[in-house]
């Protein structure tokens, strides 16, 4: 079942940001000390209760002069498009002003379901300001306080009000992975090829691909999902710009997905994009494989010379496969399935634990690690503690002696010893009797 989503507009300066760290809540990323990688937090997923939504946070609407620029109002329109619930967030400390009824000008047309949370009424005096905004002509009002966390609870009961308790799945053995990527990379055509039979529309236009589509095909006898990921459903320069809300459909695959296949056209080179793509499937702890599209369109560069170039842009994930290959033409496809199967299995790999604790024990031996005012973490015990991704957790006398540069050395290790190609890992300390 898909999760509902829910979306945050509003003008600049009403708490919008504050709200939706309040809603998310606090996540630790696997990736949250790596270089390379963006913060930029436009969209999570939220737990209430027994209820599950996606969350959009429009950051970047402003209104200048009070005038609703284009690319202002795109931004907005492809977040309201997104959504089934949106929450309109206003200041009543500042009162109603031009650019709220251009927010809801914008709204009445989505014929969206929407909530306006009116924020910043933690004060008596700003209490008299409520009633102006019943003139913005929507049902629900729900007064509150971000930074001092009142009305929060009714605000959350009227977004949910309308939607399915998440109910437990039966588990879906079949190896499912995403293509994702920027738009007009070749994610459809890429498809098109392993399928061999034109199941999805290809097209030279950016985001013609209206949603995300499974499709089940077999290859070697196995049965296997592949996830296309949406571009946008409008077409337009103003849309292609607006790169990064082309990544709301394609994060949503990555929640399904066992294995994202990240597409880099091999004309246009590495753009900054492509990072914040991988960053987020890192960060959802899936697979990961590169896959370099168009090759057969390069002629003075090698598929060494690119690989360097991978590598150096994607420092965070030197772990993932690459993949060259020409989706057009179908040179080279048959070199992805295989990469793709097994970092499928990499992400589900368990370790015996003895065999893991000879390789921690060797690389502690090899390499001590340094000492901190005559203390020297100690590392009693390491056991594997979750897949997909792998998860190890070392038992230790002191867990603040870990020295980040240490704990790369013992992750390097263990890929050393075992094939986690395309899988993050993450390593877990805990003080001995916690």
């Amino acid at each position: 079942m898909a999760l509902p989503t829910v979306s945050l507009v509003g003008h600049p300066n009403v708490g919008k940001s504050t709200l939706f760290n309040k809603m998310v809540g606090k996540k630790i990323s696997i990736i949250e000390d790596t270089p390379g990688v963006t913060r930029d937090r436009i969209y999570s997923e939220v737990k209430y209760l027994d209820y599950r939504f996606y969350l959009i946070d429009t950051g970047g609407i402003e209104v200048s002069k009070e005038l609703f620029s284009d690319e202002i109002k795109v931004q907005a329109e492809l977040a309201i498009l997104e959504s089934d619930v949106v929450v309109f967030v206003v200041d009543g400390k500042e009162g109603l002003t031009s650019s709220d009824k251009m927010i809801r000008d914008l709204l009445r047309k989505s014929n969206k379901k929407v909530i306006v949370a009116i924020n910043k009424v933690d004060h008596k005096a700003y209490q008299e300001h409520l009633y102006d905004f019943y003139e913005l002509g929507f049902d629900t009002y729900v007064p509150i306080s971000s930074e001092h966390n009142t009305g929060f609870i009714e605000l959350m009961e009227a977004i949910v009000k309308d939607f399915p308790k998440q109910e437990e799945e039966t588990p879906d053995e079949r190896l499912k992975f995403s293509v994702i990527g920027r738009p007009n990379v070749g994610k459809s055509s890429l498809i098109n090829a392993l399928l061999n039979e034109e199941r999805a529309i290809v097209s030279d236009v950016a985001g013609t691909t209206r949603d995300s589509v499974d499709t089940v095909f077999t290859y070697h006898g196995e049965e296997y999902v592949v996830i296309d990921t949406a571009g946008m459903r409008k077409k337009g320069k103003v849309y292609e710009n607006i790169e990064k809300y082309s990544l709301l459909r394609s994060l949503r695959a990555m929640d399904r997905s066992d294995v994202c296949v990240l597409v880099i056209n091999a004309e246009e080179g590495i753009i900054e994009h492509d990072k914040h793509i991988a960053g987020y499937a890192i960060e959802k702890g899936k697979g990961l494989v590169f896959v370099v599209n168009k090759w057969d369109t390069v002629k003075d560069e090698t598929i060494a010379d690119f690989i360097k170039k991978i590598r150096a842009e994607f420092q965070f994930a030197t772990y993932a496969p690459i993949v060259f290959l020409s989706a057009l033409t179908k040179k080279r496809i048959h070199t992805l399935m295989p990469e793709i199967i097994r970092v499928g299995e990499n992400c589900k790999k368990e370790v015996k634990t003895n065999t893991l604790n000879d390789v921690i024990i060797d690389a502690y031996r090899l390499n001590l690690p340094p000492s901190y005012k005559g203390n020297r973490l100690k590392i009693y015990y390491t056991t594997q503690t979750g897949t997909a991704p792998p998860k190890f957790t070392f038992f230790v006398n002191n867990k603040g002696l870990v020295h980040f540069s240490y704990e790369r050395y013992l992750e390097n290790k263990i890929r050393e010893s075992f094939d986690f190609g395309g899988t993050p890992i993450v390593l877990q300390f805990k003080n001995r009797g916690e």
